[in-house]
């Protein structure tokens, strides 16, 4: 049985699926809790030629961190009504894979629940995939939840 479960959230409705289908999972059983992980990914500064910086990047990772922050914190409140344990934590760097992976690591979790975009083709190799990194480099098993298709003909 699985006790802890990762749940990396970056606040979007497919990560917000993943955090429903772990507390279903969860399902308040005696010993069980949910880490609920959101990971501050700062964009890479560029410096003109003339060496002149357009935005302070600390200024930047305390807005993604008090984002990250409200993500986790909704997720904690969520697993509150529930009756499921939910410990939140916040990171900040550059792989948000590599963060989920350590993050697993460092909990001693034994299940990661994570959402992904379902992206294909030319749109993933732009994009990247931090679900494909984190199934590749991840000492648990993951379970990764895709968005549901809409029905044909529904509209």
């Amino acid at each position: 049985m699985y006790r802890r479960i990762l749940v990396p959230t970056d606040g979007s409705p497919v990560s917000e699926a993943a955090v429903d289908a772990a507390i279903d999972f969860v399902g308040g059983r005696e010993g069980s809790e949910i880490v609920a992980l959101s990971v501050a990914v700062p964009e890479p500064t560029f410096q003109s030629l003339e060496g002149a910086m357009a935005y302070d990047p600390g200024l930047q990772i305390d807005v993604l961190l008090e984002h990250a922050q409200r993500c986790v914190d909704a997720i904690a409140t969520r697993c509150s009504a529930a009756g499921v344990a939910c410990t939140p934590l916040t990171a900040s760097a550059l792989d948000a894979a590599e963060a989920i992976a350590d993050t697993a690591r460092d909990q001693h979790c034994d299940l990661i629940v994570m959402g992904s975009h379902g992206r294909r083709g030319l749109s993933r190799l732009l994009a990247g995939s931090v679900t494909q990194a984190v199934l590749a480099s991840a000492p648990v098993p993951v379970m990764v939840l895709r968005p549901v298709a809409p029905a044909a003909g529904a509209g």
